[in-house]
């Protein structure tokens, strides 16, 4: 019988449908493997913002994580909105339960409207408690700098932060640049005392909702398929880009519209 590559994603519901959960069942699925979801918590938000968050039961919470870790065995798992304490703990008590050999970690700290997500307290506990169970972390810009307290303005800045969140924490990490001024636009990866930049052009488009859901569950999906980090995020990085370009020319919601995960199947 064939099996396909199980990823879980832990995160938040999105109802307008462009991020969170829903942008990471559309992400796994588009790239041909079977997606598996953990709800933390409830989100009222649409094309032009987050209005209210309504979190999860701690205890459902992890329910649903044992569900699923006990009957699929997840070859990956990728986390997103975490914004209550009790959930992370139950969150950092399952990974200690089964050490899973691929986490990724996608710290939804602020929203793309600006929206602070979690207070200082909680910020604190993933620091201490989350960052060393994960193997990669993908923050962007505002994250960065709710984590290090400075936000990176160059690339020089960037590979900095990378630097010293991955030495401090003990954990690769990404720092995505998407909103970096300039034409040109940079990630970077700071893994095992190696530096890895990735450079392309910016797409200017209205439709950008969920794109660092959509990176994250793709970097764990290509992680589940037997590729390296470094090859799993040059992957990511065309999809994102394939994804961001097939939604320019897409009418949904009057805001930050969402990308189009199945372009594969419409170009």
């Amino acid at each position: 019988m064939k099996r396909y590559p199980v990823i879980l994603t832990i995160a938040g519901s999105d109802c307008s449908g462009g991020a969170g959960i829903q942008a990471d069942i559309k992400t796994i699925s588009a790239l041909g493997c079977y997606a598996a979801s953990v709800i933390t918590a409830v989100t009222v938000q649409n094309t032009r913002g987050v209005k209210d968050v309504h979190a999860i039961p701690p205890e459902i919470v992890r329910g649903q994580i044992e569900a699923v870790m006990d009957d699929l065995h997840p070859d990956a798992i990728k986390i997103g909105m975490v914004s209550n304490r009790t959930v992370v703990s139950e969150i950092v008590d399952c990974l200690q339960k089964y050490r899973p050999s691929c986490v990724i970690y996608d710290p939804v700290m602020v929203s793309t409207s600006g929206r602070r997500l979690m207070d200082d307290i909680v910020v604190e506990q993933i620091k201490n408690e989350l960052f060393p169970l994960v193997h990669l972390i993908t923050p962007n810009l505002d994250e960065v700098a709710t984590l290090t307290g400075h936000k990176p303005t160059t690339l020089a800045e960037m590979k900095e932060a990378a630097r010293k969140l991955s030495n401090k924490y003990h954990t690769a990490v990404l720092v995505k640049g998407g909103h970096l001024n300039g034409d040109e636009m940079y990630d970077v990866l700071h893994e095992h005392n190696t530096t890895y930049v990735y450079k392309e052009s910016k797409i200017e488009s209205s439709n950008l909702h969920g794109t660092g859901c959509t990176l994250s569950s793709s970097i764990a999906t290509y992680m589940a398929k037997g590729c390296r980090l470094n090859e799993a995020i040059d992957k990511s990085k065309y999809f994102i880009s394939q994804s961001i370009e097939a939604a320019k020319e897409l009418n949904i919601g009057s805001g930050n519209g969402p990308l189009w995960h199945f372009h594969r199947n419409n170009l």
